[in-house]
């Protein structure tokens, strides 16, 4: 029987556990650090509330992703939920996405009329507004800016120009990275490439399948199922790493493996020799309110996009369901007191990649962190341990 290592319980690790289950003759030990399986997607409880650690809803246009989740943990939709943002200097909440219809209420929507008309081709081709208006009907839009865009900010304001930029983005993406201006991003990955300005349905994902377990633990069941022929090993730490050989050493002792799938961040893998790898992540105050809910109906969380140090709350029961007559929130606040997220930067990226090219035959890399992009949800990090293990079986 062939030995496997997996590094890290979260989905992308659970995952692996059960298709190498499934596919049979191997041998799976699964180390976390943390005393628990499931990582972020764990439910807690604060004040008799079920939550996890920031909104874990399933979001996927994959069937075949949801139907394998959902044949172990059950799912409901909640198809139906928006976002809103908060922008002071309208004192007013708007829908997120950005809804065309909101724009018709803003007390600069001429301005903003005007800029969307434009496009911004005018920065990007370095045309007058007089210029611009003598191009022919049609050839605005046929110029996309966005395509051109060397950075974030020049990506939103070339898809939606700056007044909406900075109502929205700008000091939003400064305040979730940390950083002092958005042109340093130059990853997109990251970001809602798709949807810019939406129109009619203001439910944010009308074209994905959008669900949460119904079960009162969430995905609990999942890991639990996931890794029951697994040798799990919680609260443990791998000591040391030899990668090359395949080789790690657990309590003190030298063990040795056919195959190793890492979920963790790849430069721990290898001592950091290339330098650390940067990361932001979140500080979650919970608060529980004296109110059956805190939100509208439908809107399960809130964005805000100005100078307070918070980036959104969120309203736990609209998600689970959760019956009491008082309501759960968080607020999510960016810290560099734990990794969350990795940064959007391709210089970051590049760094990530000198790490994965190191991983020889029979290492694989895997989830959020382990391939160090942010853009990995729930669906992604199995998709991730599905493809993994299908190349394992070769």
């Amino acid at each position: 029987m062939k030995k496997a290592l997996i590094i890290g319980g979260g989905f992308s690790g659970c995952a692996t556990a059960h298709q190498l289950a499934l596919l049979g003759g191997w041998d799976v030990t699964l180390v976390e650090a943390m005393p628990y399986l499931g990582a972020g997607n764990k439910t807690r409880w604060y004040g008799g509330h079920p939550y996890t650690y920031g909104p874990r809803h399933f979001l996927t246009p994959y069937e075949h992703i949801y139907r394998y989740l959902n044949s172990i943990v059950p799912l409901r939709s909640c198809k139906d939920h928006q976002f809103l943002t908060y922008v002071e200097r309208d004192q007013q909440f708007y829908n997120y996405p950005i809804h065309r219809d909101d724009i018709a209420v803003m007390p600069d929507r001429d301005q903003i009329s005007a800029e969307l008309s434009e496009i911004n081709i005018g920065a990007l081709m370095g045309l007058s507004r007089e210029e611009i208006a003598g191009l022919a009907p049609g050839a605005i839009t046929k110029l996309n800016g966005a395509a051109a865009a060397k950075n974030f900010e020049e990506y939103w304001i070339y898809s939606i120009g700056r007044t909406l930029y900075s109502k929205f983005i700008d000091g939003y993406s400064q305040k979730m990275w940390m950083i002092d201006d958005n042109k340093l991003i130059d990853d997109f990955t990251w970001s809602p490439k798709g949807v810019t300005i939406k129109e009619g349905d203001r439910a944010c994902w009308d074209t994905a399948i959008s669900a949460y377990p119904v079960a009162v633990n969430g995905y609990d069941d999942y890991f639990r199922v996931a890794t029951a022929e697994a040798n799990v090993l919680l609260g443990t730490k791998i000591e040391r790493y030899d990668i090359p050989e395949k080789t790690v050493w657990l309590n003190g002792e030298k063990q040795s493996y056919d195959v190793i799938v890492s979920t963790i961040s790849p430069d721990v893998l290898f001592d950091q020799c290339y330098g650390e790898l940067p990361y932001i992540g979140r500080e979650l105050l919970k608060i529980v309110m004296p109110t059956e809910f805190v939100l509208p109906p439908h809107v399960y969380f809130c964005y805000y996009a100005n100078a307070e140090p918070f980036t959104r709350i969120v309203e736990y029961k609209k998600f689970t369901l959760h019956k009491a007559p008082t309501s759960l929130i968080t607020i999510e606040i960016p810290s560099k007191k734990n990794k969350l997220y990795p940064m959007p930067f391709e210089s970051e990226k590049a760094r990530a990649k000198r790490y994965l090219d190191e991983m020889p035959d029979g290492v694989y890399s895997i989830g959020r962190a382990g391939a160090y992009l942010y853009n990995v949800d729930i669906d992604d990090a199995i998709d991730h341990a599905f493809k993994t293990v299908a190349r394992i079986k070769g």
